[in-house]
């Protein structure tokens, strides 16, 4: 690093430090009991996290009282923003009634119905509580349907932190070796891999983020997914979205139904909540009815794949994700916060013009994702999609260190982002906070 760098980066530390000591002391006391001091990875900043004390609309407060524009979303959860009125009521309205039966109720049958009409593949669903359980079972239930043993899946796309698909090529510490035996990973988009792969046979699922990884750091096309419903289809094995993330982004069907793609089993969460613990399992009747109850010479047998969960369609959540599905239904919030979204891509690349700083900021939906490479022409977000940087640099090539200090940069200008690095909009996002951001983007960048 030169003089001039470590003086710039040394006087960034000393402004976040004098801007947040309230977080810096709750960051001291949690080191000394939780890992690194912090409960999700994705949290962890240097020098340490920001702790926040309340929220609302498209922006969030520190303890010490700052406010900062949030494109974390609630990890992209909040699409609605902070606080939505008709949320907020649904909730008040479920507290009082109980958190937790132990038993059905109708509103976990109104939210279902509410996410069949509007997901193409959803004939019926299975809820869990999160992202991760959802795409655990659409493992074992591919499995069991369709006696075959084998999941293919894609580098770099996120499906959860099991055991089964959250380890790297030739595994990782923690997980047991022989769980990767029974799964191909292959480069994203390669058609031709996952094409030998189906020829060797034995393969039950083939499970892809359909906006590509990460919502679309590395992005995956239209045609991609059409090809893969057809070689999926020609031999056999089941399909399944990933659409923890792009369901109810991309349009009120998801990617499914933006790309006119449709899958055999969809994995949601996030925004099927509202904002609170809530996640499902979707997909064709026939496939999901290895999850049922059978009749066998007049007794009752077991499912073929049984399914427990202690906090399945907890009421609460069910409020929360039903009234937050009635309003992109019924209103243009989707395309509201990929409005924004584009606003600040154009904002930020114009930035990047302007300073000929060779990144780029790209993205499709209510995403950006901010390529700090320094190998594209200024500005240039064309070139991701024309595929002229390789896919394995737009995803984890970037120097922690050199996120880090971006992320703190913002921070220091009231703008909290992703770690991708990047964000995700809300409906509730404003012009006023596009341009704020913009500028504060423009200063961040001077460091």
């Amino acid at each position: 690093m030169s003089a001039v760098a470590e003086t710039r980066t040394l006087e960034l530390l000393r402004r976040y430090e004098e801007k947040t000591p309230g977080s810096r002391a709750l960051a001291e006391r949690a080191r000394q009991i939780l890992p690194n001091g912090v409960t999700h990875v994705g949290r962890y900043l240097e020098p340490y996290s920001l702790y926040v004390s309340h929220a609302a609309g498209s922006h969030k407060w520190d303890v010490d009282g700052n406010e900062y524009i949030d494109y974390f979303g609630g990890h992209g959860a909040l699409i609605l923003g902070h606080c939505y009125p008709a949320v907020l009521e649904a909730v008040a309205s479920q507290i009082g009634l109980g958190a937790h039966y132990g038993a059905s109720h109708e509103l976990e049958v109104r939210w279902a119905e509410q996410i069949c009409s509007m997901i193409p593949s959803a004939q019926k669903l299975r809820f869990t509580v999160t992202g991760t359980e959802a795409t655990h079972l659409a493992m074992r239930v591919a499995r069991a349907f369709t006696g075959k043993r084998r999941v293919v899946r894609f580098a770099g796309h996120f499906h959860g932190w099991h055991d089964h698909v959250s380890f790297p090529m030739g595994g990782a510490p923690g997980i047991v070796p022989g769980i990767t035996d029974d799964t191909t990973i292959v480069a994203p988009n390669d058609l031709e891999a996952v094409e030998r792969a189906l020829e060797a046979g034995d393969v039950a699922l083939v499970m892809i983020e359909p906006t590509g990884a990460t919502f679309g750091q590395i992005p995956t096309r239209g045609e991609t997914l059409r090809a893969l419903r057809e070689l999926t289809s020609a031999y056999g094995t089941l399909l399944m979205f990933d659409e923890v993330i792009a369901g109810f982004r991309c349009s009120r069907g998801g990617a499914q139904g933006f790309y006119g793609v449709t899958p055999d089993l969809t994995s949601l969460a996030k925004i099927i909540a509202g904002g609170y613990p809530g996640a499902a399992l979707a997909g064709r009747a026939d496939v999901l009815s290895v999850l049922d109850y059978r009749r066998n010479d007049g007794k009752i047998q077991a499912p073929l794949v049984p399914h427990q969960g202690t906090y399945n369609a907890g009421p609460v959540s069910a409020a929360a994700g039903l009234a937050t599905l009635k309003v992109l239904n019924e209103t243009d919030a989707i395309a509201r916060a990929n409005h924004v979204a584009a606003g600040l891509r154009d904002g930020m690349n114009e930035v990047l013009r302007r300073k000929n700083l060779g990144w780029c900021v790209y993205g499709e939906f209510s995403d950006f994702h901010i390529y700090m490479g320094g190998d594209v022409t200024p500005g240039r977000p064309e070139e991701i999609y024309e595929a002229k940087v390789p896919w394995s640099r737009l995803k984890g090539a970037t120097p922690a260190e050199q996120i880090h200090q971006l992320r703190v940069a913002l921070l220091c200008e009231g703008v909290d982002i992703v770690g991708w690095p990047g964000g995700i909009t809300s409906a509730v996002h404003t012009d006023e906070d596009v341009q704020r951001t913009v500028a504060a983007f423009a200063a961040a960048v001077e460091l």
